[in-house]
């Protein structure tokens, strides 16, 4: 089947309109109408090759949010109208360690929503800047937000997840103090996300300006990172740190502030690496540096049923497909707050 999409054909052009083919729906596939899809900062690193090993065409987006338009006959979890959500993988081995735990997002055999191999054309997957999607029903989210929040939703299916998993892994919750560095579409998100659970949430930012904005999201406390004075007041004090800036930047202004054994888990990617840790600082106090990467489909359908439960959405700036560079050039200088979100209607044409 033929559909409108917006993607790219090299690292140097810019986004544009293209027609993409879908498959016709397999026996136990999805077909789902894409009414929108969440613009992800990974995706302008996809699409730039800026992490290297990008095809071409290559159409991101892997925020996606819609309704299920047809199933094929062995589908047993989703029937025609059902609201619907396809994160950042459409298939894994299911023979792994990783798989039997539900953690296929670490299987060595995922397959990402757009540039993973598939048998589809053009040889690789195409993502969710696009009209519509196919998507075998293990890879596929039950939404139960009200259909009025969909648009907000979508950046749920990434930077929802993204900052949830590792939230959820390292016990967040009531009498703990966690940390959120970087006030932008994951660190609002896990602002929302740690206050929800019940967490005394201090928020990290280089921007005076950002105080309120952090507090709205539910901090208890914002402190601007390049005052030292405000740095020094939280030495030794958090349990759990997340990190979801993006940049290269020095982390052992960070780790001074956990507890002994307090963790800091870094879900930001920088094309670049950070400068390297002092290890003494985390050896004398037992502290660690991780690392966190989405999650797997039964806790991100946890996730999106915690969301609908306590209400979360992410903050979002809706925009139509024709929009999609000047957002991509705006999300680059932190000019959104704090999820762009295309309006897959705006692609029909």
């Amino acid at each position: 089947m033929l559909i409108n999409a917006i993607g790219t054909y090299s690292a140097s052009q810019p986004l544009e309109s293209m027609a993409i083919t879908r498959r016709e729906p397999g026996p136990q596939d999805v077909q789902i109408a894409i009414a929108y899809c969440g613009v992800c900062h990974s995706d302008l690193h996809q699409a730039r090759s800026e992490w290297a090993g990008t095809h071409y065409p290559c159409v991101p987006g892997h925020e996606i949010v819609g309704r299920v338009t047809a199933v094929g006959n062995a589908v047993s979890r989703y029937a025609v109208g059902d609201l619907v959500g396809v994160g950042c993988m459409v298939d894994s081995c299911q023979q792994c360690e990783e798989c039997a735990e539900g953690l296929e997002n670490y299987c060595d055999h995922m397959v990402l929503t757009y540039n993973g191999p598939t048998q589809d054309a053009p040889g690789h997957t195409l993502g969710g800047y696009s009209q519509q999607i196919v998507v075998n029903e293990r890879y596929v989210l039950r939404i139960t937000h009200p259909e009025a929040q969909l648009a907000a939703v979508a950046p749920l299916l990434c930077a929802g997840i993204t900052t949830y998993s590792p939230l959820r892994h390292w016990h967040v919750g009531p009498g703990k103090k966690v940390g959120v560095v970087g006030i932008g579409g994951l660190g609002h998100m896990g602002i929302k996300l740690a206050h929800a659970m019940g967490a005394h949430v201090v928020a990290f930012t280089t921007s005076e300006s950002k105080r309120n904005a952090a507090r709205a999201l539910g901090a208890d406390d914002v402190v601007v990172s390049r005052n030292d004075d405000e740095m020094a007041a939280h030495v030794k004090s958090f349990d759990f740190i997340l990190n979801t800036v993006a940049a290269p930047h020095n982390l052992d202004a960070f780790t001074t502030l956990l507890k002994r054994d307090g963790t800091m888990t870094l879900v930001g990617a920088p094309a670049t690496p950070h400068p390297s840790p002092e290890v003494f600082n985390l050896i004398f106090r037992r502290r660690s540096i991780a690392g966190s990467m989405i999650g797997g489909i039964p806790e991100t359908q946890e996730m999106l049923d915690f969301c609908a439960e306590h209400g979360i959405v992410a903050d979002i700036e809706l925009i139509r497909g024709d929009e999609i560079n000047e957002a991509w050039e705006r999300m680059v200088k932190g000019d959104v707050k704090y999820r762009f979100v295309i309006d897959s209607a705006t692609l029909a044409g």
